[in-house]
């Protein structure tokens, strides 16, 4: 895929530090590491190689990556790796996806308690789903979970939701038997949604109880454990969503959604359209639309779109991935095993095995092609950080009609 024309690290670059200095001291720590991080990723200031190619000489610079969690062209690298792993997980059943979404009125504090409301969200879901599984009048089976956070709508608005990949059956609770969900239904959505409200206000009053929760501004009042209580009153009896899409066609249709949604950040560069003096345009879809006219554009003026990235920064060591069940981290090798046996699926090839099948593909492997000429590529130069090149990039002279420089 092309470089995009347009990236949230030039616009970081041009009106950053501007947005810094109006917004000083309502920052965060964590947000000015992510803005310095896109702002240096792919730059001089983080260091590179040169590379000539031995056939025609071209040479090319390749600058590192910053390799932040939030930074828009650093997350195919660790979404390849995160999949290969994943790759080696996968039974050979039907696997299903559900949303689970918090009302506005949570959403409204979640931004002041991240940490907190966001790990309730990531636990409340998949224990809704634990229970209701295990329940012999619905599955009775103990199931396995990938859950990924995505704070964000389409428009980088604060959404707070969570997505999740179930295979459809789990092991029975003696481990006898694998347990296979109904074609096309997994659970009742319904009683999921209950469940999952139900636990989820119990552990948010009781982060409240223990003093987790922090409110200011508008919010200040809900100090008050009365107040509170008040203020969630209206959600004891609302429905909240939950969503069960449509079954995936197979193991292949999972790992491309897995690759597409893993390891997202608020917006792509690919999405961007155009920044100037009025402001940042960008493609967004309309999720209230179906069809063609779902595709919009929004424009946001620059320091708007600022902010709006910078909210979906997430606390320091926050795990946003996570699994659970089957999959949880203790016992997956085990109860992976013990699936595969009851499937009569055979084993997939040991760590040693894939670790060795890799190397020996990598000793293979032909290094990128130079892009002048097809040649062989080598790294001739590797310099430091804030370190100028000594071999700057020069391009080969043209092709003749023979191939012959």
């Amino acid at each position: 895929m092309a470089r995009p024309a347009l990236e949230v690290a030039d616009i970081f670059r041009d009106h950053g530090a501007a947005w810094r200095a109006a917004n000083a001291g309502h920052v965060s720590l964590g947000q000015l590491q992510v803005m310095s991080a896109i702002e240096r990723c792919r730059t001089v200031a983080l260091g590179g190689h040169i590379a000539r190619c031995e056939d025609c000489e071209h040479t090319t610079i390749a600058y590192n990556s910053c390799r932040n969690r939030h930074c828009p062209k650093c997350q195919g690298a660790a979404a390849r790796h995160w999949l290969a792993e994943r790759e080696a997980e996968l039974l050979p059943v039907c696997y299903f996806h559900l949303v689970f979404t918090l009302p506005g009125p949570i959403t409204d504090i979640a931004y002041q308690n991240k940490r907190v409301i966001y790990d309730l969200l990531l636990k409340a879901s998949a224990e809704a789903m634990l229970t209701i599984a295990a329940d012999p009048k619905h599955l009775g089976a103990s199931i396995g979970i990938t859950a990924v956070l995505h704070t964000w709508g389409s428009a980088m608005t604060h959404h707070p939701h969570v997505h999740m990949i179930v295979p459809g059956g789990g092991l029975s609770a003696d481990r006898s038997r694998w347990i296979s969900c109904r074609p096309r239904f997994f659970l009742p959505v319904r009683v999921l949604s209950r469940l999952f409200r139900r636990l989820f206000l119990q552990m948010l009053l009781a982060a409240h109880a223990a003093g987790h929760l922090r409110f200011f501004a508008q919010h200040r009042a809900l100090a008050d454990r009365a107040a509170f209580s008040a203020y969630l009153g209206p959600l004891r009896n609302a429905e909240w969503v939950v969503y069960a899409k449509e079954p995936f066609g197979g193991p292949e249709a999972v790992l491309a959604y897995l690759s597409r949604y893993t390891h997202r950040v608020a917006i792509s560069n690919h999405r961007l359209l155009e920044a100037d003096q009025s402001g940042v345009t960008f493609r967004y879809k309309d999720y209230r639309i179906d069809g063609p006219g779902r595709y919009k554009t929004m424009t946001l003026s620059t320091h708007e779109f600022i902010r709006r990235f910078l909210i979906h920064v997430l606390p320091k060591g926050f795990h946003r991935i996570r699994h659970y069940g089957l999959l949880a981290n203790g016992q997956r090798t085990a109860n992976l095993a013990r699936a595969r046996e009851l499937l009569h699926v055979t084993p997939p090839a040991t760590a040693s095995e894939t670790m060795e099948t890799t190397d020996a593909r990598a000793q293979r492997a032909e290094p990128r092609p130079c892009p002048h000429c097809g040649g062989r590529m080598f790294v001739i130069e590797i310099f430091a950080r804030g370190c100028e090149p000594k071999h700057p990039p020069q391009r080969a002279p043209p092709l003749g009609p023979s191939g012959i420089s």
